[in-house]
């Protein structure tokens, strides 16, 4: 169990999410298809393949997991399994957790949370739109303006 103080040390750089990744010579991680939020035709949707990069910088061994919620924040829509993962002092790591045949049910902001030895360490949203409910907003807000 690490202690507050060793936590401290590790510090989340970046996340980003995407649909693959693939590492190349010199260990560089070429990012296919990197985005923010999901537009689609229609809902449910099933993303055959989702990745999230997480840039750490600190030290020490911790063990990362990453997990989607629902827009309710309760119930998970896909969990990884913990991946150990170590930093030599000063240094850095990448932790990529991959995830298959995600479905979305309906719209809304959903969570990618990342946990560090078993404790919440960050969330980011992700916000699963369809074009119906993306046009009736840009439309109500364009009435509002």
């Amino acid at each position: 169990m690490k202690t507050i103080e060793q936590q401290s040390e590790l510090e989340l750089i970046y996340t980003i999410f995407c649909d693959d990744v693939r590492l190349e010579a010199g260990n560089k991680l070429s990012l296919m298809g990197v985005f923010q939020n999901i537009l689609v035709q229609q809902l449910p949707v099933s993303v055959i393949k989702f990745a999230v990069v997480n840039h750490w910088r600190g030290e020490g061994k911790h063990l990362s997991e990453v997990r989607i919620l629902a827009p309710d924040k309760r119930q998970p829509i896909v969990v990884s399994q913990p991946t150990p993962f170590e930093i030599a002092p000063g240094g850095f790591a990448d932790n990529v957790s991959f995830f298959v045949n995600v479905v979305f049910h309906q719209p809304g902001q959903y969570w990618v949370q990342t946990l560090v030895n078993s404790n919440l360490f960050d969330e980011r949203p992700l916000t699963i739109a369809d074009t119906q409910t993306a046009q009736s907003n840009d439309a109500m807000s364009e009435a509002v303006n």
